[in-house]
């Protein structure tokens, strides 16, 4: 997609939804967006996370998926490449961890996620895989979080497990307002 497309697209998210980002002005934010965000941001489109704008409490802005449910084009991957590696039999495609990496991104903390359900229901269908603390990761889990019955849960499996239905959410910090 080219700059400008990506550019409006952007743009139309951020007026369709202000309460992401309270109080930000449009051109704080293209000010910001760099020739690799943008790659980012292309890539984030492209996968279905619909990149939004986030104003964190501590006043940190953040470019974040907010598409309804995990991006479609980020699903059916196991945690990380030693998860990938590890696994002997019907390996998925790839992992959330090489992918947001290789793509200049990073998977959402808890906390992240939990703001970010502050602003909406995301996840209600789907579950997103989240950065895993490496006491977890270390024994072979990873953390993944969603969002039923009105309440975000945070649950854990094996690292090495991919499901449908399972993605991963990203963000690009774009600094302090």
């Amino acid at each position: 997609m080219d700059k400008e497309t990506l550019q409006e697209n952007l743009h139309q998210r951020w007026l369709d939804h202000p309460d992401r980002h309270p109080g930000i002005r449009w051109e704080e934010i293209v000010t910001r967006l760099s020739p690799e965000m943008l790659e980012a941001l292309d890539w984030m489109e492209q996968t279905g996370g619909e990149p939004d704008i986030l104003l964190l409490p501590d006043s940190q802005l953040l470019l974040v998926d907010c598409a309804p449910e995990s991006p479609v084009g980020r699903r059916s991957l196991c945690y990380d490449n030693l998860a990938l590696e590890k696994r002997k039999k019907n390996k998925p495609a790839g992992s959330a961890v090489a992918s947001a990496t290789e793509h200049g991104v990073r998977l959402l903390t808890e906390e992240l996620y939990r703001h970010l359900q502050t602003v909406g229901e995301f996840d209600l269908k789907t579950s997103s895989w989240i950065e895993t603390p490496d006491a977890i990761r270390t024994q072979g889990g990873a953390l993944y979080c969603d969002r039923r019955y009105g309440h975000v849960f945070l649950y854990h499996n094996g690292a090495d497990s991919y499901y449908a239905n399972r993605g991963f959410r990203t963000y690009l910090m774009l600094g302090t307002i």
